[in-house]
């Protein structure tokens, strides 16, 4: 539905041609606003409605017990392989875990392998490449995320969170206390968790609009070919260089499929494709710019750091084994 309210608004409303560059970038901008937006106040309304009647406080003693050893990093990354967003889309989660105290570094296990692996991507996935490479692509961004997230929390990041979402976290636990002593009846509870979401929404709206704006102009303008010159085999760099390419990009993992599967039929190794589809789906300035709003510059540029190191090292291995 919010596709054919794209295309209505754009090609029929606006008059703009869908094959042209403007379009296609003006209908991608609608399209995903509108998207992210709704699905931001659902996530919104669902995490309020949680964090209100959820024991959080047991849920985070228990992600931080000794007893999983590890396996909480597992459980955040497999929950992000099997729940369908982007990297903008993610967000609204990662503030929801955030604000229900859910240690920083199970919620950035989650962030990194959101984007990564999801249903319809390793769908297309086992239909192009077959199913050996599909298993290595999932279990390869499972990995990411449990590494990654395992790294950060130990890096003691959270003094770099925003103010912005410090002060949500002080709300968050001022409200449980009050909700934990009050017997409202939820029909009367949801008015002020729908008008807490909202606030939300209202507060990252700017930086959802000009992330997608950056990934609309990147959908639409970047030309044909121009990657496949520096990605080739015989380029040692390639890797590097095919996740520097990547970060302006801004797509999901499942449209960005078919893009790898023309890169692969055009020569460029397996691996490098690959650490350049992680780095386009992860690794977003779009991703970079919503972020902004929920971390500093310095925790944005740690976060972003780590990934692409790891990013780099595994589609150098990829190409060894594959």
């Amino acid at each position: 539905m919010i596709q054919s309210f794209a295309d209505w608004l754009v090609y029929d409303v606006f008059g703009l041609n869908a094959g042209t560059a403007l379009g296609s970038s003006v209908n991608f901008f609608f399209y995903d606003t509108i998207k992210i937006l709704l699905l931001l106040l659902l996530i919104s309304i669902i995490m309020g409605i949680i964090n209100a009647y959820f024991p959080i406080e047991r849920l985070r003693e228990y992600l931080v017990s000794r007893k999983l050893y590890g396996l909480q990093y597992f459980f955040a990354s497999l929950f992000g392989a099997i729940t369908p967003f982007c990297s903008c889309s993610s967000i609204p989660l990662f503030i929801g875990f955030v604000k229900g105290g859910i240690p920083l570094g199970v919620t950035f296990a989650y962030l990194i392998t959101s984007p990564l692996v999801n249903e319809v991507a390793v769908a297309m996935f086992i239909g192009t490449f077959g199913i050996r490479i599909t298993a290595i692509y999932v279990i390869s961004g499972i990995l990411l995320g449990m590494i990654g997230g395992y790294i950060l929390g130990k890096m003691r990041l959270e003094r770099y969170l925003s103010d912005w979402v410090r002060q949500i976290q002080l709300n968050s636990i001022a409200g449980s206390n009050a909700w934990e002593r009050d017997n409202t009846p939820f029909m009367q509870r949801l008015p002020i968790i729908v008008k807490e979401s909202l606030g939300i929404v209202k507060g990252v709206l700017l930086y959802v609009v000009i992330g997608i704006g950056i990934g609309a102009f990147m959908h639409g303008y970047v030309p044909e070919g121009f990657f496949e010159q520096y990605m080739s085999e015989t380029n040692w760099f390639a890797v590097p260089l095919s996740v520097l390419f990547a970060v302006p990009m801004y797509a999901n993992a499942a449209g960005i499929v078919p893009v790898i599967e023309v890169f692969v039929a055009k020569g460029i190794p397996v691996g490098t494709a690959l650490a350049f589809m992680m780095a386009v789906v992860g690794l977003s300035l779009p991703e970079a710019t919503l972020l902004k709003k929920v971390m500093t510059w310095r925790l944005i540029g740690i976060f972003f750091g780590t990934i692409t190191l790891f990013i780099i090292i595994s589609g150098y291995l990829f190409n060894i084994i594959l």
